[in-house]
């Protein structure tokens, strides 16, 4: 209920007609929100919390998720630089054969996750294949709430965690900073809701200060990804919050020179 009356205050904050805008609006645009739009928004995060409610009580992690593939990939090749992208849905929808042919980089993305479920499948989704390089994308559903409401130091600290871990086990980490959301369609205005655009620019802000303290890569798509508005480009999405094909496009190449960076200087 909390959540609802967060979500509901950001929207009638703002309102300036009771006009629904069931169309949408220009690309760029954003739509002006009204309280049922803010009702629905938050509903769509109890649903979700609803309907994956017995993945989250046997399951937290869905170490089921990659149990099989993790069995199966073995050690790396002589010479292999292995690299594992670990993160949430972005991750997870990435095509990464088609982004980086002949790389054969490895997926553990799963949609929906936050900085907690990550933790509890680290071990066996990025330590035990000893990668070289782990690109870590996370955070936009720990700021959404998705598995409970979380605090900046509480994300900033799994954060921490990941690093601390991957220095001890030889792995060199790269810190993807949070994506922008925008609020330019229907679908769009629902995520954009849930995630507070001052707290993305907050933790982005903490992510880069911690990299450049302790020897980690940052890897910044936020600034090549934002409009003139603080919004994610509408041509690179479709839902305002996950990239398309054109968004993964500006992606690949600053994930490839973060990586190359990150095995170019060992933590």
């Amino acid at each position: 209920m909390k959540n609802w009356l967060v979500v509901l205050a950001l929207v009638t904050a703002g309102v300036g007609s009771a006009v629904a805008q069931d169309m949408g609006s220009a690309a760029g645009t954003p739509l002006v929100g009204t309280a049922q739009d803010g009702y629905e928004s938050a509903r769509s995060l109890e649903l979700y919390r609803e309907g994956n409610a017995r993945m989250l009580m046997n399951d937290f992690g869905q170490l089921a998720r990659y149990h099989d593939a993790d069995a199966a990939l073995g050690p790396s090749a002589a010479g292999e630089q292995r690299v594992v992208f670990f993160g949430d849905s972005i991750t997870d929808i990435w095509k990464l054969d088609d982004s980086f042919p002949g790389k054969h980089y490895i997926n553990r993305g799963i949609g929906g996750q936050t900085t907690p479920q990550m933790l509890v499948r680290y071990r066996a989704d990025v330590l035990e294949l000893k990668p070289a390089v782990v690109v870590i994308l996370a955070g936009t559903n720990d700021i959404a709430g998705n598995t409970g409401e979380e605090t900046l130091e509480q994300i900033e600290g799994d954060y921490a965690t990941m690093a601390e871990l991957a220095r001890a086990h030889g792995v060199r980490a790269v810190f993807a900073s949070v994506m922008p959301i925008n609020d330019y369609n229907p679908t769009a205005l629902k995520f954009f809701l849930q995630r507070s655009p001052e707290k993305i620019l907050a933790l982005n802000e903490w992510l880069k200060k911690y990299c450049a303290e302790n020897g980690l890569v940052y890897l910044d798509y936020f600034s090549a990804m934002v409009d003139g508005r603080g919004m994610l480009k509408a041509e690179v999405t479709g839902d305002g919050l996950h990239p398309n094909a054109a968004g993964f496009a500006v992606m690949a190449p600053l994930a490839e020179m973060a990586i190359m960076q990150a095995t170019g200087n060992r933590q």
